[in-house]
């Protein structure tokens, strides 16, 4: 076998803006994009570094299909390499739920515009599921993982056990059953033993010294820089706008919420909206589905929801400044101290990571850690479509078990098609993201249009 080569700057510039362009459809399906990009298609970096990095960005609050594109650019190019593959993770999606925002202020009572709401949606429950399924057979490789998802599914279905907790509990397990089972925890490749043994380490031969050997002056200028950039316009804004400003109030909330949403989008959203909605009244009832609708259709990391919820909030408290540009500045701010985070948590995080590469405790941790994410997934993507297809659902109670269950006179028929049809389109007749994206908003923005 040849020696790796390793990958230039420019051509991994190049398919970060590719996977920045196509990151449709949430966690799932942007993991399983680069799953393919980077693992089987380019083979820059192996099946086994790639899950462990996975397994890693689970552990950490805020988007982390974004960390996963920041650690791998980390390990392909250092701190620019992981830097750029960010930025570009996020910048499309940015644009396109401003413009999107930008429409929602102007002309959201249009029929043209709210036809397009209905249409999308359904293609979203398609894409989510098509990911979930592909993630989940890389994930779920023995009986144990197996397990730990549906417990996970089980626990925040049934019992609203928090995501924190989950994480902890399966990542407790996966160590102990690691070290004192290992025959029992051990994983499998889904595609054979040598998976990860021939798949090169291609993009990250040059710099395998960096990784290993970075030291604590490195992790400590990488928690000054990054803290600096983080909190510095959060302390700005304190400082010459007070703290009952409505920039500096969106700063200070999103900065708290991007230490603590464990979980991504859907996992944070009952408790941003419910600040965003009673406590602040950045939104109206009902709005954050709205933004959580165009986060689902833009590509890039769900958690730009809360760009949506900073722009309405910025937009109705202007003060003197023009409403859309007070809410454009809204965006931008709520997006930084959301995002930038991230590159905390992975440039001063990944050195150590990489280290404990082959401990098997960990591993198998952290694999457990994954399994136990998916039987969330698994849920959160169940109340979304649960979200689509009805209009009403209500609460039932037995003891500490909570369950919505749907109203089934509110069901949205055209809805439930849609979502059907573009789930065989995608699963069946493996039809790609684009066209179901495209084929879903023409038929279902028709039927809305003229049913309506």
């Amino acid at each position: 076998m040849t020696s790796p080569t390793a990958v230039s700057f420019r051509e991994a510039l190049a398919v970060w803006f590719k996977i920045g362009l196509l990151s449709f459809g949430g966690p799932a399906a942007q993991i399983a994009l680069m799953h393919r990009i980077l693992v089987e298609e380019k083979r820059w970096i192996s099946e086994e570094r790639f899950l462990h990095a996975l397994n890693y960005c689970m552990l950490l609050p805020g988007p982390e299909a974004q960390q996963l594109s920041c650690y791998v650019g980390w390990l392909l190019h250092r701190t620019w390499g992981g830097v750029v593959a960010g930025a570009l993770f996020v910048a499309p999606g940015f644009l396109v739920v401003l413009a999107l925002s930008f429409l929602y202020v102007t002309a959201h009572d249009t029929p043209l515009v709210a036809a397009l709401f209905y249409g999308l949606k359904p293609a979203v429950i398609a894409i989510v599921l098509a990911a979930l399924l592909r993630i989940g057979r890389r994930a779920l490789t023995n009986r144990v993982m197996l397990v730990l998802a549906a417990l996970a599914f089980l626990a925040i279905a049934l019992l609203h056990v928090p995501f924190p907790l989950i994480v902890g509990g399966a990542l407790v397990i996966g160590f102990i059953g690691g070290r004192r089972w290992p025959a029992v925890f051990a994983l499998k490749s889904p595609h054979g033993s040598a998976a990860g043994a021939v798949v090169g380490l291609a993009g990250i031969v040059d710099h395998a010294a960096h990784h290993s050997t970075a030291g604590w002056s490195y992790v400590i200028g990488q928690i000054v820089l990054w803290g600096t950039l983080w909190l510095a316009p959060v302390a700005g804004l304190w400082w010459f706008l007070g703290g009952d400003h409505v920039l500096t109030k969106l700063a200070t909330f999103f900065s708290q919420a991007a230490v603590v949403t464990f979980g991504g989008a859907y996992a944070v959203l009952a408790y941003i909206g419910q600040a965003a909605v009673g406590t602040y009244g950045w939104l109206q009832p009902g709005e954050m589905l709205d933004g959580l609708g165009m986060a689902e259709t833009a590509p890039g990391p769900l958690i730009k929801v809360v760009q949506f919820v900073g722009f309405l909030g910025a937009h109705r408290q202007p003060g003197e400044i023009d409403p859309l540009l007070m809410a454009t500045l809204g965006a931008v701010l709520v997006t930084w101290v959301t995002f930038i985070p991230s590159y905390l948590y992975i440039f001063a995080g990944a050195p150590f990571i990489e280290r404990l590469r082959g401990n098997a405790a960990l591993t198998t941790a952290l694999a457990a850690v994954t399994a136990a994410v998916v039987g969330v997934i698994l849920n959160l993507s169940l109340w979304f479509a649960l979200h689509v297809v009805f209009r009403e659902l209500h609460v039932v109670t037995w003891g500490v078990v909570r369950i919505d269950v749907p109203v089934w006179s509110t069901i949205d028929w055209a809805a439930l098609v849609l979502s059907v049809a573009a789930s065989v389109a995608m699963l069946r007749y493996k039809c790609g993201m684009l066209t179901v994206l495209a084929a879903s908003v023409l038929v279902g923005g028709a039927w809305h249009l003229i049913s309506g």
